[in-house]
């Protein structure tokens, strides 16, 4: 992956700064972690073997035309700070760059021209900067595009305006050639001489030559340089090959007035660079919009925002000016320009561009907004908890950014077959050239060994992967699902167990109190929930929180909880009024032979409730029942997975009654209950013996489950992007997501599997024919017909990719 050395003011970093969780043994239920935006914390208690209710109820897309512009730069050095750059999502559309050489440069002043930078493996979306005012006319720039490393995007040396302008120039010149030359030896009925036309041809060659072809000829120099000769180099020993057997041509027939006549190829060569041009125009226009989703997000921000000011004025601003703790008045039908808390209003924001999710989503005082959703008829003020680099949006962009810029299993093997292809052409062109030389002369050989070095060019090989992997992780972008491990994904049609978290994954993890009581005499009902929520304050544990919020439905004043401390995979204790509490589990109550009314707790397991119990000198003196629901979009998961032959498996802290419960309305037959965080990890190794394992899980309490699954997929939630433990993070935490992420990655690689076979199918079949195999009977494949062949190749490859989508 290409090192981007970036010294951008108020541009995103690449995963700088990403929210961080602690992980807390909190695993029974399955917990959630408290991660608000980029401040991920999670301060909780461990509840091990809460029994937990088995279930109360069961309970779009988008259009992101925009062409993704990957800019991988490689040795790049930049000073943006006063750069003018919007919505902090960098478009490079108007920036005329070409054959940038070695940048280390101050943009401050966007206004550059001559310029002589090397950018080598520019990879248009992967480039957050919004250049569009940059006006960059004249520079002499070399981008190496570098598709999968193949640096046959040293080909992306050109920018595609002076691509465009590029190829125009060359037609223009290559007319006249055509024109005045004969094709492969023959004269042609529009062809038009006059004493002194082989001249003129040698010139407007010459100038084709070194105009047309010179951004092949830099590549190639890089390719050397790299020690890592491909396709760049294979076009230039094309091309300079019949350059310089056609200037010898007119010289011998012109000068020397030699005889026989030595035919030149000055037609072939024009043809040939123009086609060339022309397929890498198509070539960089597939890669530019292959992955639209980054520049569709960035421009999701709106320019200017309201801010309030301390006398309750607000005032215009640009959202460049906004910092975290501001805040910000968002009206009716207008742009969230940052993430925040409501803390005045409510309204139904469209978050449809972001998440994925088309419904409205209702929000009010407390709830957080991300940046780049659309208010709706409400008018809310909002306090910023992320702006810029700590934002949703730059987050996601960075993390899509970061996966199109890894290599990938594909990737690696499509470039080590171009470079086996490079040097097999080198073989089958001196083979053949030896051979045509003796038996036809080297008249003849020449357009052989030209052909065979052409149609060798690996051009269509090194777009296969990257373009497929581009409009992937662009697809999956808009749908929710962001991915972090292009490698872990590509094994998906191997995989043959989904081991999976119920707490906040097959359920919605919002716990509410159903029943409590005292069982002490001296204890007001009360006070359980009282002691309860005082010590279970300070925690983001799923039954901590409907605890917390039963209380504050009673309107009760608060106690005091001191001395609070987690019991590592039970529950959690405190003092309250002098008096130590533990808040805990039945598994709690087993190992340190404290009694309990078994026939009430079997009373609430049955209805569906999770059951914690308040413990005071080893005595149990009220209980409280809380309840769960399923998610909607769980059961199709699961239908799901069983008709592609995965097998569901549950993994919870739960007792085995509840796990149960839960798994026979859903239909998961595997059950595995009353288990610790390490339990999950030991599980994923033991069915990793018997197949490949993807684990589903919140992303927290299941890090380490995700880290060894060889497909660990985060149940993420709302902003909390940053998991970095998961290959794949849900945005929207639907369960249903997953089947979108299976269909998109096994579309995915059937799409590579057909563009490693074009792409190194047509070569293995083609190189014979260029040399000359089957002229016996008549068929061969000149350089033009080669240069059509390469070309067409390349175009198939890339239609390809485009058609990839989740079906």
């Amino acid at each position: 992956m290409c090192e981007k050395k970036h010294d951008m003011n108020d541009v995103e970093k690449h995963n700088g700064e990403m929210a961080c969780c602690k992980h807390h043994d909190h695993s029974n239920p399955d917990h959630k972690c408290d991660m608000h935006h980029d401040d991920m914390k999670m301060e909780g208690h461990s509840h091990s073997n809460h029994e937990n209710m088995s279930c109360c109820s069961h309970g779009g897309e988008h259009d992101h035309s925009h062409g993704d512009h990957h800019c991988d730069m490689h040795h790049m050095n930049h000073d943006m700070g006063n750069m003018d750059h919007e919505h902090k999502g960098h478009d490079m559309n108007h920036m005329d760059h070409e054959h940038m050489h070695h940048m280390d440069h101050d943009m401050s002043d966007m206004n550059h021209e001559h310029m002589d930078h090397d950018m080598n493996h520019m990879d248009h979306s992967h480039m957050g900067h919004d250049m569009g005012h940059m006006n960059m006319s004249g520079m002499g720039c070399g981008m190496d595009m570098g598709h999968g490393g193949m640096d046959h995007g040293s080909m992306g040396h050109i920018h595609m305006g002076n691509l465009k302008l590029k190829f125009w120039i060359s037609l223009i010149l290559t007319i006249p050639i055509i024109i005045m030359s004969p094709m492969m030896g023959m004269k042609m009925p529009f062809q038009v001489t006059f004493p002194g036309s082989d001249f003129v041809v040698l010139v407007l060659g010459t100038i084709l030559f070194i105009y047309g072809g010179y951004p092949f000829f830099t590549s190639c120099i890089s390719e050397m340089k790299s020690k890592k000769p491909g396709m760049m180099s294979l076009i230039t020993m094309g091309i300079s090959v019949a350059y310089v057997y056609s200037v010898y041509a007119v010289i011998a027939n012109d000068i020397l007035k030699v005889t026989p006549m030595v035919n030149d190829f000055f037609w072939e060569l024009s043809t040939l660079i123009v086609i060339m041009l022309l397929g890498h125009w198509i070539e960089m226009n597939s890669v530019m919009n292959a992955g639209s989703a980054l520049n569709k997000l960035a421009e999701l921000l709106p320019d200017n925002a309201h801010l309030v000011q301390s006398d309750g004025q607000t005032k215009d601003v640009s959202v460049h000016e906004l910092s975290e703790g501001q805040t910000i008045l968002i009206k009716s039908g207008e742009k969230v320009p940052a993430d925040g808390t409501i803390v005045d209003g409510s309204t139904a924001l469209n978050e449809s561009l972001i998440t994925g999710e088309s419904r409205d989503v209702q929000k009010g005082v407390d709830d957080s907004v991300i940046g780049g959703s659309i208010n709706g008829s409400g008018t809310i003020k909002v306090k910023i908890t992320g702006t810029g680099e700590s934002g949703y949006l730059s987050k996601v962009m960075n993390m899509v950014s970061e996966a199109q810029a890894s290599k990938s299993e594909a990737e690696d093997l499509a470039n080590k077959v171009a470079g086996y292809l490079f040097y097999a052409a080198l073989i089958v062109a001196v083979i053949a050239f030896v051979t045509w030389s003796i038996l036809d002369g080297v008249a003849y050989a020449i357009p052989i060994t030209v052909s065979v070095l052409i149609i060798a060019c690996p051009h269509a090989l090194g777009l296969a992967i990257p373009l497929i992997i581009s409009r992937m992780t662009s697809i999956s972008a808009t749908h929710g699902l962001l991915i972090r491990n292009k490698t872990a994904l590509e094994g998906i049609k191997q995989i043959r167990y989904a081991l999976m978290d119920k707490t906040g994954t097959l359920t919605q993890g919002d716990f509410k109190v159903n029943a409590y009581d005292s069982l002490d005499s001296n204890i007001d009902k009360k006070d359980v929930i009282k002691i309860a929520a005082a010590i279970e304050a300070s925690s983001s544990h799923p039954l901590a929180q409907g605890i917390v919020q039963a209380f504050k439905d009673l309107n009760e004043s608060p106690l005091q909880a001191e001395n609070v401390e987690e019991i590592a995979g039970s529950g959690i204790k405190g003092t309250v009024d002098g008096k130590e509490y533990q808040v805990v589990s039945s598994s709690y109550l087993d190992k340190n032979g404290i009694d309990y009314d078994q026939k009430t707790a079997d009373k609430y397991l049955q209805q569906g409730n999770s059951l914690s119990y308040v413990v005071e000198n080893g005595k149990v003196v009220g209980y409280i029942a809380e309840g769960d629901s399923i998610k909607p979009g769980a059961k199709d998961m699961i239908d799901f997975l069983n008709s592609q032959n995965i097998i569901p498996v549950m993994l919870t802290g739960d007792n085995q009654q509840a796990a149960d419960k839960v798994a026979s309305i859903l239909g998961i037959k595997e059950v595995n209950a009353q288990l610790v965080p390490e339990d999950k990890q030991k599980l994923v190794t033991k069915y990793q013996e018997q197949g490949k394992v993807m684990f589903i899980g919140d992303g927290v309490n299941d890090a380490p489950s995700l880290t060894k699954a060889d497909l660990g997929v985060a149940i993420g939630s709302g902003t909390d992007v940053a998991i970095e433990s998961a290959d794949v993070v849900l945005v929207n935490s639907d369960p249903a997501d997953v089947i979108n992420l299976v269909k998109l990655a096994k579309h995915a690689r059937t799409k590579m599997i057909q563009n490693l076979w074009w792409g190194a199918g047509y070569n293995i079949i083609a190189l014979p024919l260029a040399a000359g195999a089957l002229s016996s009977i008549g068929i061969i494949i000149g350089p033009m017909l080669g240069a059509v062949i390469m070309s067409l190749s390349t175009v198939i490859v890339a239609i390809n990719a485009m058609t990839l989508k989740i079906k």
